[in-house]
């Protein structure tokens, strides 16, 4: 189910407060899910940025909102927001850091957070692989970004590191 659902139905008290109505605890229908039935196997859609969290593709859910609302995600050569609902089949374009393009194709759904390992069956990646030319790109970009970080102060053990060095400890 994804985040955001609600478990159980939530009844208003007449004072501004909402509670949970007691008793066993039954799903919710909501506005970016659809099934035909309770199990995981029958989802028809998920919102995006669930599935890309869920499919490891992003560390978090906030992290795939951000790409999406940057433009960073496609739908089927769409730009896509984060509660566009995702269908098996629909082709996904990710851009990357450094210019890099990742390509899937959605295999399964899944709402629930599963092994790494099943998260990549729910993917097909038509990513190519990089090119020497980029891997050298990428190298080089790493060494300016190291060469122009400016240096920090040494923290409490360098300090002392340094002290020791000095012969002043």
């Amino acid at each position: 189910m994804p985040v955001g659902c609600r478990l159980g139905a939530q009844a208003d008290d007449g004072d501004g407060r909402r509670a949970v109505t007691g008793g066993l605890r039954k799903p919710v229908e909501c506005a970016g899910m659809v099934r035909d039935d309770n199990t995981s196997a029958s989802i028809e859609s998920i919102r995006l940025d669930v599935w890309l969290d869920v499919s490891c593709l992003f560390k978090t859910r906030s992290e795939a909102q951000r790409a999406c609302k940057a433009g960073k995600i496609a739908v089927n050569r769409q730009p896509a927001r984060q509660n566009r609902l995702l269908r098996r089949g629909d082709e996904l374009e990710i851009n990357r850091p450094y210019g890099r393009k990742q390509r899937i194709i959605v295999r399964s759904l899944e709402d629930r957070h599963v092994s790494k390992a099943r998260a990549r069956e729910l993917y097909e990646d038509l990513t190519p692989a990089p090119t020497p030319e980029e891997i050298a790109a990428q190298k080089i970009e790493r060494i300016y970004r190291a060469a122009v970080t400016p240096p920090r102060a040494p923290d409490k053990r360098e300090r002392r590191a340094l002290r020791r060095l000095r012969g002043r400890d």
